[in-house]
């Protein structure tokens, strides 16, 4: 097997400048043929696994919480947990790559999260569980980022956009497969079996990086470890994930533990702020956002990408609680999703060769919105494929956005700067979907009952429905909840209108936003790194 030990530079001398077949796309590091396909496959499913764990535990918690002998509430922490961890790791990968190598760091990333997913499955305590999950997040988080890096390194520079476009895929159809795996999984097998299922892919994705990457490590720098900047970004990250998941089970602000996980996610995230960006050697290097390109893009995918997976959160919570629908059927409306951003993936290359990429964007961003104001018209008495059809349209909206954003924000920084400016984005965009996810369930679940309210006093012939449903052998007492319960589920059917309306809105901004960056030059050239 060929060396895989990258050069080292020492810290005291500049890293040398990488010569014209280092560059991106450079000979010494592009694949051909066969080789190049397979390497960007087992890239990309390296991510697929990674953002799949973010969601595929979600309608398990009942069943590990049952099994475990713990409250639902306590078994959330399965989700928090791995949360927590996976954002404090995304933004250290551009240290973690300039100290150990880009190859070297992912498949010592990958080896630990096929690890602790077989921990996770062993777990016979909730602890146990939680802690492992913890060390999936840590060993996990890097891996997304990674895999960007990677494939810009193996790819060719005229087909950076394609590969960005397979790469964004993985983004998109995962959290949407992760529910439903999850759910068939735990009903028909055990729960243990969604993290073993990692593991054989894990290995796999092990053993074919080692022999199709084997050449195409970067060199590494040897940096001191920024100890303070390290604890103070793990103190307001953990703090802020935590407050954004437990702030709806206890009521936000009026709850002194959420107040305390705030404040200290503040005060340290401000400390962190003027740390890092005094440092000679950050562990965030948080100087990439001095291009105006790279930070008009991620704003854009923050805001846009945060409000697309809300409504992965809501869509499946109204179509269950609300409308009856098992877990499975809503699955399958979600589903839809997934098709015609698959099918729309490959032409957004060619697409982004004849038009501004920034123009592929905003009509995107502004086709989502479209599709959430589709979703405005939904009432009690939507049938199936109402429900589908907006989540169908959605994904040649999601594909026309995720993949020029992505391109051009990588593009817009130094050669160098490449796996930090991919670990901030990955960063910036998974903190953006449990920051929105937070936010629009607590916005829906006070909506539902203000609308609740407002119709309960405005209830016209309550009394006549109850001598109806009487007079058809209902109680009176079964007839009153009858009614309240017709009363509330249209109650959270407007609400869920009124959010998407709200939806909208945001998604537009966020199409707006993109105008903020430079126009890229028409033939776009990624940086792999050194």
């Amino acid at each position: 097997m060929a060396d895989t030990t990258a050069p080292t530079v020492p810290a005291s001398r500049p890293s040398p400048s990488p010569s014209p077949n280092d560059a991106a796309g450079g000979s010494s590091t592009t694949l051909t043929g066969a080789r190049l396909v397979v390497a960007g496959f087992v890239l990309a499913m390296a991510n697929f696994i990674v953002v799949l764990d973010l969601t595929i535990a979600n309608v398990s918690v009942p069943h590990i919480a049952g099994a475990l002998a713990v409250s639902t509430q306590s078994g959330t922490w399965v989700i928090t947990s791995y949360a927590v961890a996976e954002a404090i790791c995304v933004p250290l990968t551009g240290w973690l790559v300039g100290r150990f190598g880009a190859l070297r760091t992912f498949l010592f990333s990958l080896a630990g999260f096929g690890l602790f997913s077989a921990l996770c499955g062993l777990s016979s305590t909730l602890g146990m569980l939680v802690v492992f999950r913890l060390g999936q997040g840590f060993c996990g988080g890097p891996l997304m980022p990674l895999t960007q890096t990677l494939m810009l390194r193996i790819f060719p520079r005229h087909m950076h956009s394609r590969a960005m476009a397979m790469w964004a895929m993985t983004l998109v159809t995962a959290p949407i497969l992760g529910p439903i795996l999850g759910g068939t999984i735990s009903d028909n097998w055990s729960w243990e079996w969604i993290f073993f299922i990692n593991v054989p892919i894990a290995i796999g994705i092990f053993a074919a990086a080692i022999v199709l990457l084997r050449r195409i490590e970067t060199p590494t720098v040897r940096l001191p470890i920024d100890v303070v900047g390290l604890v103070l970004l793990v103190i307001w990250v953990g703090a802020l994930q935590m407050m954004l998941d437990l702030g709806r089970e206890e009521d936000w602000f009026a709850s002194t533990r959420i107040v305390l996980l705030a404040v200290t996610a503040a005060i340290f995230f401000c400390v962190f702020l003027i740390w890092e960006l005094t440092e000679e050697h950050p562990i965030v290097d948080l100087k990439v956002f001095r291009h105006r390109g790279y930070t008009a893009t991620t704003v854009a995918l923050m805001i846009a990408f945060g409000t697309y997976f809300a409504s992965v959160v809501v869509v499946p919570q109204f179509l269950q609680i609300s409308m009856g629908y098992t877990a499975t059927d809503a699955g399958y409306v979600m589903a839809f999703s997934g098709v015609l951003a698959l099918v729309a993936s490959p032409f957004v290359p060619r697409l982004m060769q004849r038009f501004d990429p920034r123009l592929l964007v905003f009509v995107g961003i502004s086709w989502v919105g479209v599709c959430a104001i589709m979703r405005t018209w939904w009432t009690s008495d939507s049938v199936f494929w109402q429900f589908a059809y907006p989540q169908l349209l959605q994904g040649a909206g999601v594909s026309l956005f995720i993949v020029p954003l992505t391109t051009i924000s990588l593009a817009a920084v130094r050669p160098e700067e490449t796996a930090s400016a991919a670990g901030l984005a990955n960063f910036g965009r998974t903190l953006a979907a449990a920051a929105a996810t937070a936010i629009v369930t607590t916005v829906w679940s006070n909506m539902a009952r203000s609308d609740g309210a407002e119709l309960a006093g405005s209830l016209n012939g309550a009394q006549a429905a109850s001598s109806a449903l009487q007079a058809g052998g209902f109680s009176a007492q079964q007839a009153r909840g009858a009614i309240a319960e017709m009363v509330g589920l249209q109650a959270v059917t407007n609400a869920t209108t009124h959010l998407f309306a709200l939806s909208a809105v945001a998604l537009f901004l966020a199409a707006t936003a993109i105008w903020l960056a430079p126009r890229p030059p028409r033939d776009i050239k990624l940086a792999a790194g050194h």
